[in-house]
Parts: structure tokens; sequence; C-alpha cells
């Protein structure tokens, strides 16, 4: 089938070649033989000009070329002619299929160029005939090289008055003949040629000064030299392609001086892995300069040339090569402007900073960059979480170690460094980061605990990354975050574990309610009873030796002797410094011996607390016992009716009202520190253990059961009158305090005179009580200022006296008591707490103060 096309083809060639030469005006007369010699090369020249690769220059557009024609037909006036050629250009258009022609442009292009050819050898030849240029055998076989494009002249009796348009391949042709003009223009206009100028801008991209192209410290950048004659354009060109080697020389002189001139202290892992990864870049690029300079030894074709043209590299095709690695090395120049006064963490995240970019080429350029940097710190953090080893020689990391002791290993030994927090590690994943490194430590330091590297590589095997180096990287933050998150939930539950069960830390916050916030009651009031001898003498004359004795006998005969033994032996006595004039009772303490690990919650600073607490209960504790003793004394049946028979009636009226007075203002005071004690115990203690005990349940780690405590703690120095706000009521308080307890020693004076008074007067008694009571009265008459060395009228005179003292002290007491309870409760609806309120709700349940005072 395509042998027949192609038969057909040739046989329309020379039936068209055969008309052209019968009605050319330069043919013989006689009629053409097709087989003939003449015939045989005129075809073959035609053939030449078929199948030359000459195109038009015009797109390939069918409706483009018709519009033309139309609007050409128009604009002469040849409407018709224009409507006709639009019919018959849509019947054309619309065949398809066999038989139609497929190039539709080519057929118009063609008959449009034929139409003007001859309409302009109609004006030039007067002859309709003439269609396409002399196929002559002259013309057609002439190898003259210096024909011209357009010849004129020619003979008259062959009808040739002016040129015509020669299609021929040969060096004669025009397009020819303007590029060998134009590039001897170009050589006339430039002084160095294009091939110097590429080496010129390929050496200058590494770096190094060429012939032409230097580089000028005072442009900072590379310039051609101003003496090169070259255009404008090209010298603008060359400007712009050197940026790339003013670039590279900014990266490489980072690298350099990284490197060699600053010591590795100053650029640290992370900055020697990001030279490292900019040298790989620069590898890359020196490949590619290499491949450019073997391309740039070729020479640069003419434009004529370029359809057979091999490799070369001009400036503009250098441009192109460039572009990709031009945007590479500003972006590494930007790094390196931004990294130079960065290191460690901060650098990493001042890198990732310019990753958030929306062109794809510099994500990945970016990411891979990044892989690189953040090496070291992914390894840093693995060897941390998992190992609690803190690999950082050169302070780049964003967790800081310090060298402590052991009780401040947890609070103080590690700390974040917010400076070198890179931006893609979250403030919540650094946290827990330091955490899970720490938890490590403190087990390993404080506890002496290795069960934690049996949880290091069960959270490593559930999050699925391994505990050798390399298995976290840049873009694996979920990996990172899970590893974490496992490492830390086992790693703080097996602290928990080790802190509740191999060193007891309930029981032993528990202990220190019992015996330093005086929960066992059975133990207090026993050590008040044995101790209060000693504590009232001079401070300076106790010895804590003795005291300690008495603390141990104490515990034997309370239920504190069942307790662990661990327990008690951490129990000791504590004298606080005291100065002339304290007694032992503003001086005695009892402290709790903290043990590493438990000293990590039971610092200094938080035992100081249990002391100022366990100060104003021992106070609190003191008063009630004293008014416990008070009421002993005045108990009823220390004395009877039976001993006062005999003295006068006012003397007797006089003495039941001083005791009855006495008897009211105790059971003020009775009410007052009772409900006080109450609150304290139930309220404050109680509540706040209760607390306590429900949150070190939840507890996920030591921090929540550091916190935990601390809140246990603050809860009870607010609410027991400690706190900063509450100075003024708890300064009032302690008024209160000693003011009850000198009544303890008005209240005894005057029982002690009362019993005096009372075995003067007893007449009727056994032999056996007479003579003891002889006796003692033998023994009190023989001191100065006895009643019993006085008459009896004397003896009355001393009663009515002493009476009459006591009663004015009762009443002075009474008054002052009465102003400072006043004040005391009128200072507490101003407190901020609530549970300070309901003390003012227990003290005046039966709203008798404030009906007493109604102004308060």
């Amino acid at each position: 089938m395509e042998d027949e096309d192609q038969q057909k083809i040739a046989d329309l060639i020379k039936e068209l070649v055969l008309r052209l030469l019968s009605q050319n005006p330069t043919s013989d007369s006689q009629p053409l033989n097709p087989k003939s010699p003449s015939f045989h090369k005129h075809l073959r020249y035609a053939l030449r000009i078929l199948s030359a690769r000459l195109c038009p220059s015009i797109a390939p557009d069918s409706a483009a070329i018709a519009e033309s024609i139309k609007r050409r037909l128009v604009t002469k006036g040849k409407s018709s002619q224009a409507l006709t050629f639009s019919e018959l250009y849509t019947k054309f258009a619309s065949k398809t299929g066999p038989g139609s022609v497929n190039n539709k442009w080519a057929v118009l292009h063609l008959l449009d160029i034929v139409s003007e050819d001859r309409k302009n050898a109609g004006a030039q030849l007067g002859s309709p005939l003439l269609l396409l240029p002399n196929l002559s055998l002259n013309d057609a076989e002439s190898g003259d090289g210096d024909s011209r494009v357009l010849r004129r002249g020619g003979s008259k009796e062959k009808g040739w008055n002016n040129g015509v348009l020669v299609v021929a391949s040969d060096s004669g042709n025009f397009r020819d003949i303007a590029f060998r003009e134009f590039a001897n223009f170009v050589k006339e206009e430039n002084e160095v040629s294009e091939e110097i100028l590429v080496r010129e801008v390929l050496y200058a991209c590494q770096g190094i000064d060429g012939k032409y192209v230097k580089f000028d410290a005072g442009s900072d950048g590379y310039v051609l030299s101003d003496s090169i004659k070259v255009p404008r354009a090209t010298r603008t060109m060359v400007r712009k392609l050197c940026e790339l080697g003013w670039l590279f020389r900014k990266v490489k002189g980072y690298i350099w001086d990284s490197m060699d001139r600053f010591p590795a202290e100053d650029v640290g892992t992370v900055g020697q892995a990001f030279c490292a990864a900019l040298q790989d870049e620069l590898s890359d690029y020196y490949k590619l300069l290499a491949v450019l300079e073997a391309q740039s030894m070729n020479r640069i074709p003419l434009i004529s040339e370029s359809v057979n043209s091999g490799n070369y590299l001009s400036l503009r095709r250098l441009s192109v090569w460039i572009a990709e690695p031009m945007v590479k090395m500003r972006l590494m120049a930007v790094l390196v402007d931004k990294c130079k006064v960065l290191k460690g963490g901060a650098m990493a995240g001042a890198i990732h900073l310019h990753a958030q970019h929306g062109d794809p080429m510099v994500q990945e350029f970016m990411r891979r960059l990044l892989r690189r940097v953040c090496s070291p710190l992914f390894e840093m953090v693995r060897s941390w979480v998992l190992e609690g080893e803190l690999e950082d020689i050169f302070a780049e990391f964003f967790v800081v170690g310090q060298p402590v002791k052991a009780e401040s290993l947890w609070r103080e030994g590690y700390m974040l460094h917010p400076g070198m927090l890179p931006s893609f590690i979250s403030q919540s994943l650094a946290q827990r980061i330091l955490r899970t490194g720490k938890s490590i430590n403190f087990l390993r330091v404080c506890c002496d605990d290795r069960g934690w590297a049996d949880a290091a590589t069960e959270a490593a095997a559930a999050a699925g990354t391994s505990t050798s180096r390399g298995g976290l990287g840049y873009g694996k933050t979920d990996a990172l975050e899970s590893l974490v998150d496992e490492a830390a939930k086992r790693i703080d539950e097996h602290l928990l574990d080790v802190m509740y069960n191999r060193y007891k830390f309930k029981e032993h916050c528990l202990a220190i309610k019992r015996y330093l916030l005086l929960g066992q009651g059975d133990f207090v009031q026993y050590l008040m009873d044995i101790v209060g001898p000693q504590l009232s003498e001079p401070a300076n004359t106790i010895s804590s030796f003795q005291l300690a004795g008495l603390l141990e006998t104490a515990i034997r005969a309370s239920n504190a002797q069942y307790d662990d033994p661990d327990i008690l032996d951490r129990l000791r006595v504590k004298m606080m410094p005291h100065g002339t004039g304290d007694r032992g009772w503003d001086v005695f303490s009892l402290e709790y011996d903290a043990r590493v690990p438990l000293d990590t919650v039971f610092t200094e600073s938080v035992m100081a607390k249990y002391l100022r607490i366990f100060n104003f209960l021992w106070k609190l504790r003191r008063v009630e016992h004293a008014l416990i003793g008070a009421w002993k004394t005045m108990k009823p049946n220390c004395i009877t009716s039976n001993s006062f028979t005999k003295l006068q009636q006012a003397v007797k009226l006089q003495l039941v009202s001083t005791l009855r007075r006495c008897q009211v203002l105790w059971d003020e005071m009775n009410h007052f520190v009772t409900n006080l004690q109450y609150y304290i115990m139930f309220e404050v203690l109680e509540f706040s253990w209760s607390n306590l005990s429900n949150e070190m349940e939840v507890a996920k780690d030591l921090d929540d059961l550091l916190a935990a405590h601390e809140r246990y703690l603050n809860s009870i120095v607010e609410k027991s009158l400690l706190g900063e706000r509450s100075q003024t009521l708890y300064k009032s308080l302690f008024v209160l305090f000693d003011l009850i307890l000198r009544f303890r020693s008005h209240a005894d004076r005057l029982y002690e005179g009362i019993h005096e008074l009372q075995a003067r007067s007893e007449s009727s008694l056994p032999s056996q009580d007479k003579s003891k009571s002889r006796k003692q009265m033998k023994d009190r008459s023989s001191e100065p200022g006895s009643w019993f060395s006085e008459g009896r009228k004397a003896l009355t005179q001393r009663t009515n006296e002493f009476l009459r003292n006591m009663g004015q002290d009762l009443d002075s007491i009474s008054k002052e008591y009465s102003s400072l309870l006043e004040n005391f409760i009128s200072q507490l609806p101003e407190q901020q707490h609530v549970d300070l309120k309901f003390l003012l709700f227990r003290l005046d349940f039966t709203e008798f103060y404030s009906r007493q005072h109604p102004s308060s």
C-alpha cells in the first residue's frame, strides 16, 4: 500500500514539473520529452526542493490562515469572493476520512503563496503563466557561490525584466549570508569571545579569580573588568551568573572557619554536622561544575549550525544550568548567616524555620540537610531518654545538668535550657524528655536501682525503635513522641513502685503526721506528762540526752512501740536556738530524719515548715495540757464544804465568788481551746491527709508526688494560721495562749492558798491523819510569812487579802482575755481562706460573742 502511495506521489511530481516547464517562457518552443536527460535533471532539482527541510515561519494553524485570507479579500473590496472562500473552507475543513487532506494548513499556505507570487510575477513580467521560480537547467545546476538572492538582469528576449526569488540550499542562500554577517558583527563588537567568558564565570563559581572576571572587595562580588569591551547585556548576565561564586565563597568560608579556625567547643557537634552537610552539597556542586567545564571546551556554533551542533555551553545555557544550584546556594548562604553565632539546638531550630517553604525542591533540600544536622541532637535525646546519659560535652542539648547533692538532684540537678530548645520539639515534649532522663538518674544515684534498664528496653520495643544509635531522626517526630511517652510511662511507674514499696514513702508520711503533727494522741499525752517538769526549767539547764531518754520512754509506754523500728529510729529530739530567759517549752521540738531518697521530698525547707507546724501544735497542746492540769486542781473533790464551816460568812462568800470567777474563766478558755484543737486536728490535718492519700494513689510520676505533698503542706500552713496573710491573726492567737498559761499559774496559786487554808482549818481528823497534818503544818510554819505562824485573826485577815488580790488578778485576766478573744474573732471574717471562716462558725456557734459585741 505504501509503495503504491509513493509511486503515485512520484507520478504527480513528474506531471507538475512537466506542466511548469511547458508553461515557462524560458523553455524551448519544441515539446519537452519526459524521457530526455534535461527533464530528469529538472525533476531531480524539484525533488531536492521538495525534500528540503525548509519550513514557513508561521504556526501550523489552518483557521488562522483562512481568517487571514478572508480578511485580506474583504480589505480589497472583494466581499463576495471572501464569502465564497469561507464556504469552500468550511467544506474543506469538514472533510475527514479516506481521501481527505491531513495538513490542511499547509495546502492553504501554499495556495496563498502561489497567489501572491502570480500577482508579483504578473506585475513584473506581464505574464500570468509564471507560477514558480525559473527551473532552467543552467540555473538549477549553477554552483556559483557568489550569486545573490535577488538577481537583476537577464535576456529581454526571454522576458526577464526583473529578478526572481531563487530557492536553493547552496552557500548563496540569504539565510546563510545573514548568519555570516551576524557572526562578523558579534566578533567586531566583542573583544572577548563568549567561550572565554563562560570559562571565566565557571572559575568565579569556584571562588577562583580569572583573567577578566575577578573578585572586587569594594563591591563585594565578582565583576568583569571595565576595560573589557563587551555588550551591556553580556556584562549584566556575567554579573548575575557570578552571584553564584559570591554565595559559594560565603558558604566555603563558613565551613573553613568552623572546621579549622574556631575551637570545637565553639562549634559543637551540631555545627560540625551542619558543616559536613554543607560540604556534601558542595561536592554535588563540584560534580556539576566539572560537567559544565567539560561542555565549555566545545565551540559555540553559529545559529545556522544549531541543527547539527553537539554539547556546548553559552552564557544563556549556563544560566539555565545553574538556576537550581543558585537557589540551593542562596539558601545555604542564608543559613550560614543565621547560624554564625548559634550552636546546638538553637542552630537546629533556626534551620528548621527555613524548612517551612512551599517549593518542593527547597523542602526536600532542607529535609535532607536537617537530617544530617539534627542527627547529633536526636542521639542526645535517645541517650538521655533510654540511658539517662547526658552526652553533651559542648553544651548543645536543651537539658542542662549541674553537680548537686543527692537530695537536690531531682529539683536542681537537671533543667531545661529554653535557648537550646529547637522549634520542632514542643515545650510539653521537652518536659517529658527532661523528666524521663531525670527519673533514670534519680533511680540510679539516689535509689541505687537498676530496674530502669528493663523498663527502657520495653519502652523502645513498644515504640518500635531500637536502643542503639540512629533509631531517631528529623522528620520522625511521631516516633520520638511515641518513644518518650512509652519510656516515661514505664520508668515513672517503676520509680513510684520503688518509692512506695522499697522506701515506704506512704508509711513515712504517716509517721510524720503522727509524731511531728502530733496525731498519735497517747504518745503526745504521755510525752507531755513526763517532759513537763523538765521543760519548765530554763532552756540552758536542760540536757538533750535526758530528753531523748524521755522520748524513748514515751514511745515504749504508748502504741508507738509497735511501729516500724526504722521509723522510730528516725524520730529525734531537737533543741532550737535559745536565748536568756527561754524555758524548755520554748525550745523543745521533734525532728524526723528523712534520708536519701526521701529527702528529695522532705527537703530542708519542707522540714522547716513541718517544724513551724510542730511548734504551733505543741504550743496548742501545751495550753490544752495546762487547762487539763488546772481542771485537776479545780475538781470538786479537792475542796469540801466542811473545810470552811469555821470561816466568817464574808470570807466564805468571797472565797466562793473567787472560785466561781475562776471556774467560769476556765470554761471560756477551755471552750476556745477545745474548738480550736478540733478544727486543727480534723478540719485541717485529717482533711489534708485524706487529699494527700487520694493524690498519691493517682500520681503518675515523681513530679506529681512532689506537687501533691507540697499542696498538702501548704494547705496545713494556710489553714493553721501560719501563712503570710494570717500573721496578724497568728500573733493574736499566741498572745491568747500566753494569757491562758498565765491563768494556769494564777489558778495554781489560788488553789495552793486554798489548800493551805483548808489544812489550817481542819479540826476533826483521824489520829493518823492528824499526826500527818500536824507534820505538814509544822513544816509550813517554819516558812517565813506562813499563815500558820499567825493566829486565827491574822489568818482571817490574810485570807481576805489573798482572796481580794486573786479576785482582782482574775478580773484583770478575764477582761484581757475577753478583749483578745474579741479581737481574734473579729479578724476571722477578714481571712480569705474559707476554712478559717468555718473556725469562726465553731467558736461562735450560739452567736454569744456576736450578741455580746454587736459593733464588732
